[in-house]
């Protein structure tokens, strides 16, 4: 008998990435075969995304190509933009199933039971006060270099821009043992490098009945035998405690890389936004945790345009981006969603604007980013092998602890292997080096 074969495509963030491999894992489970999305399927899962409104569109775009691509297919959607707008992805025609981001653990069921009745099916649900973390384990592994492992969910932030709450529910924290286990399987599976990611990363413990923090957590997943890296996906500011950064800063496995979302560096413009910090908590912060985590790469969002945003303002976040010196920047453009607060208010910035400012903000990202990978120039380098570099026969790629991408001559074997790297040149951002055995001299460690 011919296996039912499924296909999953997954837009946005990593925490749809991981949830999507989860669904795959789930329609195996049951005797499907997860095949790509290029690919002929009886099934087509689409987990989508609507942080912004590129992702709504996006989503659509995706939802028309496959449905009319593959007319004979079962086609169902999942993920944020089918939680919040679930009537408009109904309206799109060859939409078989609409399932949002809760009770997800049941979509094998709910597919089948849609192609019996042959009826396109809602089945989105609402979150209540009490939902428990959703378990989406990933069994089935298919490549052994970085493995994200979902511990949280849920945002209770409710920034004034932001549609992720209404999209995600409440606050969920997965059970420790739970996490533990998980990350004992992909240890053992031949991961070098773990990462914790979750929707608000920072809040875990939040919806459990025993104490446990973020940073008691990781103290924990320490112990496991063989785990070479630990690092954490991005994370609020307001959540970082002095507890995170001395667990963070006495250990040798945890990666000295965090993403911290900054968003604005004008009092005014954070105000509006509804942002629980100030620049100058948030420069006080930074300073906290270089001081005691030397070589740290410190990563960040900034958003451009937002209503009000003044050329003063933005100006005024120019200079503070510039001042701390990230070692990397995302950049968006605001972007109204509907449903939120920000979407209603008066002095909206005109495209042509948010465009100019969002180009002096990436060419600023560009210059910070290549000062902070030209610091490491003339060092032996720990990185964690990727992949080849696409189009360059022979070389391949990876990132140090603190996020430097470095490339170098290599072969596949190497890949998901931590080797030392002589960082030699510097091209654009990226560091260009070759490996080197252990006998001249490699160290892991950060020196000064």
């Amino acid at each position: 008998m011919t296996k039912k074969r499924v296909a999953v495509y997954t837009l946005g963030c990593k925490v749809n990435q991981y949830e999507s491999s989860s669904l795959a894992w789930l329609f195996q489970e049951r005797g499907y075969q997860v095949v790509e999305f290029a690919e002929e399927a009886d099934v087509y899962i689409i987990n989508t995304c609507t942080v912004t409104h590129l992702g709504d569109r996006k989503s659509r775009q995706l939802i028309r190509r496959t449905a009319k691509a593959n007319p004979n297919a079962f086609v169902a959607v999942t993920g944020c933009y089918a939680q919040v707008s679930p009537d408009e992805v109904m309206e799109i025609p060859g939409v078989d199933l609409v399932v949002g981001t809760r009770d997800r653990v049941a979509l094998v069921d709910l597919v089948e039971q849609a192609v019996k009745e042959r009826t396109p099916v809602n089945a989105v649900s609402v979150y209540a006060d009490g939902d428990q973390f959703e378990e989406m384990s990933v069994q089935s592994i298919q490549d052994r270099v970085r493995a994200f492992l979902k511990i949280q969910d849920g945002c209770s932030n409710f920034c004034t821009y932001c549609i992720v709450p209404y999209a995600r529910g409440p606050l969920r924290s997965r059970q420790p043992d739970r996490v533990i286990a998980a990350a004992r399987h992909l240890v053992a599976a031949g991961y070098k490098e773990i990462v914790l990611t979750g929707i608000r990363t920072g809040a875990y413990g939040n919806g459990l009945e025993q104490e446990i923090t973020l940073a008691s957590l990781m103290q924990s997943l320490l112990e496991i035998p063989g785990l070479q890296r630990l690092r954490l996906s991005s994370i609020e500011p307001h959540d970082i405690t002095l507890e995170l950064v001395e667990v963070m800063s006495n250990s040798g496995i945890i990666c000295r890389h965090l993403h911290v979302p900054l968003q604005s560096g004008s009092d005014d413009i954070l105000l509006r936004m509804g942002r629980r910090y100030t620049a100058w908590e948030y420069l006080r912060l930074v300073d906290v945790l270089r001081e005691n985590m030397p070589g740290l790469g410190l990563t960040t969002d900034v958003m451009v345009g937002f209503p009000g945003e003044s050329e003063k303002c933005f100006q005024g976040t120019f200079d503070f981006v510039n001042k701390i010196g990230f070692s990397g920047m995302h950049v968006f453009k605001f972007s109204p969603r509907r449903g939120t607060p920000a979407a209603g208010y008066d002095q909206q910035v005109g495209p042509a604007l948010k465009d100019e400012r969002s180009r002096k903000l990436i060419q600023l990202g560009r210059k910070l980013a290549a000062g902070f990978a030209s610091s490491h120039l003339g060092r032996s380098l720990s990185v964690l092998v990727e992949q080849p570099v696409p189009g360059a026969g022979g070389f391949f790629e990876g990132h140090t602890d603190n996020y430097v991408k470095v490339v170098f001559p290599g072969h596949a074997g190497l890949v998901g292997q931590i080797v030392p790297v002589q960082a030699e040149k510097l091209q654009g951002t990226i560091i260009e080096g070759r490996i080197i055995a252990q006998a001249e001299g490699f160290s892991s460690g950060y020196v000064e």
